[in-house]
C-alpha cells in the first residue's frame, strides 16, 4: 500500500522517503488533501535500438522491387491481379 504524505513532510524527510521508496515502496505527495507526485523505485527503462544501426552494413539491389516477368506472367494465367 502506497504511503501518502504531504509536501512539507516530504521536504523534511526528502532522504528517508527516498530509502523507502529504494526498498520497494511508493509514496504518493499531496499538496492540499490531493495527489499531485509519487516516489517510486527507480527502474532502468530499455530504449528501443536507434535508427540507422546498421547503416551502410546492407545493400539493396536497385531492382528490388522490379517484377519478375515469369512471376508477373502466372499471375495474369492465374486471374489475380497484381500491382503495377
Amino acid at each position: 500500500m502506497p504511503v501518502v504524505t504531504n509536501i512539507a513532510e516530504a521536504k523534511a524527510q526528502l532522504s528517508k522517503l527516498v530509502e523507502r521508496a529504494e526498498r520497494g515502496e511508493t509514496i504518493i505527495i499531496g499538496r492540499n488533501d490531493r495527489p499531485v507526485a509519487m516516489l517510486v523505485p527507480y527502474q532502468e527503462v530499455k530504449l528501443p535500438r536507434p535508427l540507422g544501426g546498421l547503416k551502410g552494413q546492407i545493400w539493396i539491389a536497385p531492382d528490388f522491387n522490379e517484377c519478375d516477368g515469369e512471376i508477373q506472367r502466372m499471375f495474369e494465367e492465374s486471374g489475380v491481379e497484381s500491382a503495377p
